[in-house]
């Protein structure tokens, strides 16, 4: 079992980097007992805010064998979007780089259904779930035990070659694979820059965030009104913020991502402060079609730039 364990994890890698992932690395399926009484204790003081759903499924976030009768491994991966150009006017309301092109569940999931078709051609009868970001699995922690990397103060992950300009998704399968080495080294030292530069303070101590005070939070996740005590804060974004990654050191070993699907609408990079102010709900569809964007609506995106006009 253990020369297939090895075969068929370097099967799986060698078809994930062609699928066009950046990384890959695998971990045993089993209890996170680190990360539990962290996500109790972020949970119990409130940090997670309106995002009802991160209280759900407690035992599943940290636990993969339930979400996966007789689970045993987990394959993470990562998928650069760090994008070869950027929003033309510094005046403009900003967008999250994440956002430029197609919605990232869409093209990861793909990418991933084909792998696990493979996994299923090649290995035989394996069963197994795809994940990106919209279920009960703690990403990171399962990224940093397969080696993709550490997590950094501002609770990104960060690989030493790329930054942390990448989406994560696992395949957790019933399959018997070969572990790769938990990333147990953290690269962030002294360096503070990511909570130094955070415009609403939302890192209150390296790896703790107050989801209530991140940007990201205020513009995609709440609903209601922004709470004037942003006023002034905001740095001019109007769906997510990239403020804590463009500051990390480890991103300058940032490079382009080659997935055509995340080519940005060149209209949307080329819009003026203008544009955006008088944005209608034509060109909002028109512009963020098949975009993540989209979860946040016209009449949220509209809510988030009149909250920066109003401000800046």
């Amino acid at each position: 079992m253990a020369a297939n364990a090895s075969t068929y994890s370097k099967m799986i890698k060698d078809e994930a980097f062609r699928l066009g992932f950046m990384q890959c690395g695998i971990a045993r399926a089993t209890f996170l007992e680190e990360e539990a009484p962290k996500l109790e204790k972020w949970l119990q003081d409130n940090h997670h805010g309106k995002m009802g759903y991160m209280e759900n499924h407690f035992d599943k976030r940290l636990d993969p064998r339930l979400l996966v009768e007789g689970s045993k491994s987990v394959i993470s991966l990562s998928l650069n979007y760090y994008p070869d150009k950027q929003q033309s006017d510094p005046e403009a309301p900003k967008i999250s780089k994440y956002a430029y092109g197609m919605d990232y569940h869409q093209v990861i999931k793909d990418k991933l259904f084909q792998l696990l078709n493979y996994i299923r051609q090649e290995i035989g009868e394996v069963d197994g779930r795809a994940f990106v970001d919209s279920a009960p699995v703690l990403d990171r922690a399962w990224a940093k035990r397969a080696g993709i990397g550490w997590i950094g103060k501002n609770s990104n992950l960060i690989n030493k070659k790329s930054g942390s300009f990448f989406f994560l998704a696992e395949l957790i399968v019933d399959l018997e694979l070969e572990y790769d080495h938990p990333f147990e080294t953290d690269h962030c030292g002294t360096c503070t820059k990511c909570i130094d530069a955070c415009p609403t303070e939302a890192i209150l101590s390296p790896f703790v965030i107050d989801a209530k005070k991140c940007i990201s939070y205020l513009t995609i996740e709440l609903r209601e009104e922004i709470d004037q005590d942003f006023k002034d804060k905001m740095d001019n974004w109007m769906f997510g913020c990239d403020v804590c990654q463009d500051v990390c050191p480890w991103n300058r070993f940032a490079v382009p991502h080659t997935e055509p699907l995340f080519k940005p609408n060149a209209q949307l990079l080329e819009m003026k402060k203008e544009d955006w102010l008088d944005i209608t709900e034509d060109v909002f569809k028109t512009i963020f079609k098949n975009s993540a964007v989209k979860r946040t609506k016209f009449k949220g995106l509209t809510r988030n730039i009149d909250f920066i006009k109003k401000t800046s």
